[in-house]
């Protein structure tokens, strides 16, 4: 009876401090003025819901939509939408660090993405930033130039005379997916992956896209991976991430045996010789781990999913796909001309087509969280105080009419000043400079400040590069079948839009789509 006595006193205290801890939050924290979903405001587990659901990206937006520019969507998370707060949050001078978010993403060792100590960062990236520098780029080129060939190569097969000339419909996310991994393969590695001829080493797709999808979920509610929750309640994600740690470790291991006494040029040769200028320190064996999963994942996912939403606006958009390849065509001659430097770079029409693209379909569509330091923060007008997780998600403003009139347009147009309004359905008569301006403002897809994409120069080579090469080798047109990557009216509100490219929120974006075909130009 005793017993049942203290159980029962025990589950009354637990219930008084939820209740009080639930009213606090609604009624009395530092955040409650702002407006959020009610279960967000009262736990991080709604979040996690979206995380798991691959909504997240949609759901900021909508959250945004409903409840105005300033959003809580946790009981101490706050969202902003506007291109004042980007800066205040993510600019130079922020008084935030990273997240413990980030602390989800480390392994072995932490790495230029996940460090959240801002000195140890800046050591690790004045290191890293020599593997990106223009004459390490330049090495680097002959081996992104191979794998282009290849990707331009298996795309146009199995054309017929019964379809014109026309091949099959090609799903553009795996293609994309194999190009951008053999790259990777080829820049880190000392190898290609061989993703583009043959399905061996495809499997590792699969467990880059299950490692970001558990550490989106262990990142957005902390308690997940200290209490290891994550292996009961996402026992295959769990294991996919182990599959991909000694998946990365074997990359490594393989490229590290091989040294820098070889004429490979590629970016673990930078990174095995490069010391940091000030500490003259280079990366430990752990470390290079730790970078090894980070370049797996960022150069990878994300470049391909802006070369496949470029290919799926361009195909639904007949003006804009050929005014990009009348570009293409009238400034180059052969097709081993298109590489990079300043012709390639004067292609400025297709560049608009893939900031366009990735405008309305980021590769990161969600938040990138960061906490505020002692002292608090001013984000655009607002005094956050600190220890706020705060943020700007891409997808949110990239979709700001404030910024982007018609803003889930294809409008490649509205970046590039002196272009006809009358293409872009924006009114007026001619693009200024202001509008190209305001646009700027608010696009960050490589995110901004001090810990934007590092390899952001080389993503625009290979993509520029690739693109550039598919346009002027074929024609292109959207399968008459049943395209992924459209929306549909009869889902949820987000992903009702049939034109908008849809993408799967894992931190970075699963893709499946678009389906394009192509013809051989005579």
């Amino acid at each position: 009876m005793h017993s049942g006595h203290l159980v029962s006193g025990a589950a009354a205290l637990a219930l008084l401090y939820v209740s009080g801890l639930v009213l606090y939050r609604l009624f009395f924290h530092p955040l409650a003025k702002y407006p959020g979903p009610f279960i967000a405001r009262i736990t991080d587990a709604y979040q996690l819901y979206h995380s798991w659901k691959g909504d997240r990206h949609l759901e900021f937006w909508r959250m945004h939509q409903r409840y105005g520019g300033v959003v809580r969507f946790g009981p101490n998370s706050v969202s902003f939408n506007s291109s004042t707060a980007l800066k205040d949050i993510y600019g130079f001078r922020s008084n935030v660090r990273k997240a413990e978010f980030y602390d989800a993403f480390v392994h072995p060792a932490p790495n230029t993405h996940n460090t959240r100590d801002k000195i140890m960062h800046a050591r690790k990236r004045r290191v890293l930033s020599q593997g990106f520098s223009d004459s390490a780029t330049k090495e680097m080129e002959r081996y992104i130039l191979a794998n282009v060939r290849s990707f331009c190569e298996q795309i146009g097969l199995g054309a017929s005379n019964e379809r014109k000339g026309w091949t099959v419909a090609r799903n553009m996310a795996d293609w994309c997916n194999y190009l951008a991994m053999d790259i990777l393969g080829d820049l880190c590695f000392g190898k290609a992956f061989h993703m583009l001829e043959k399905p061996d080493n495809r499997y590792a797709l699969e467990l880059v896209s299950m490692a970001t999808t558990r550490h989106l979920i262990c990142g957005t509610m902390p308690l997940v991976g200290k209490l290891h929750l994550d292996k009961a309640l996402f026992r295959k994600i769990a294991t996919g991430r182990e599959k991909y740690m000694a998946y990365s470790k074997a990359q490594l291991t393989e490229r590290t045996k091989m040294g820098h006494d070889t004429d490979r040029r590629d970016f673990f040769y930078h990174l095995l010789t490069a010391r940091d200028p000030e500490t003259g320190l280079g990366f430990t064996t752990p470390e290079l781990w730790g970078e090894s999963n980070l370049l797996i994942i960022a150069g990878s996912d994300t470049t391909s999913t802006a070369m496949a939403a470029t290919l799926f606006y361009l195909v639904r958009n007949r003006a804009s796909l050929e005014k990009a390849n009348d570009e293409v065509r009238s400034k180059f001659n052969d097709v081993e001309e298109i590489c990079q430097g300043p012709v390639l770079n004067s292609c400025v029409y297709l560049r608009a087509c893939v900031d366009e693209a990735m405008r309305l379909s980021p590769s990161v569509g969600g938040i990138l969280p960061r906490e505020v330091l002692s002292g608090g923060i001013t984000i655009d007008g607002e005094f956050i105080p600190e220890g706020t997780v705060v943020g700007t998600p891409h997808y949110t403003i990239h979709h700001n009419p404030a910024y982007y009139p018609q803003p889930f347009s294809y409008v490649p147009e509205r970046w590039i000043a002196g272009s006809h309004k009358s293409s872009t359905g924006c009114g007026g008569a001619v693009v200024t400079e202001q509008d190209v301006a305001s646009a700027q403002s608010a696009f960050c897809p490589f995110s901004v400040g001090p810990r934007g994409c590092i390899g952001k120069g080389l993503a625009y080579i290979e993509m520029m590069t690739t693109l550039a090469r598919v346009l002027y080798l074929y024609d292109l047109r959207k399968s008459a079948g049943f395209d992924p990557a459209e929306g549909n009216p009869n889902l949820e509100w987000g992903r009702h839009r049939v034109d908008e490219f849809q993408l799967i929120d894992q931190f970075t974006s699963l893709k499946d789509g678009p389906m394009v075909e192509f013809k051989r130009r005579i």
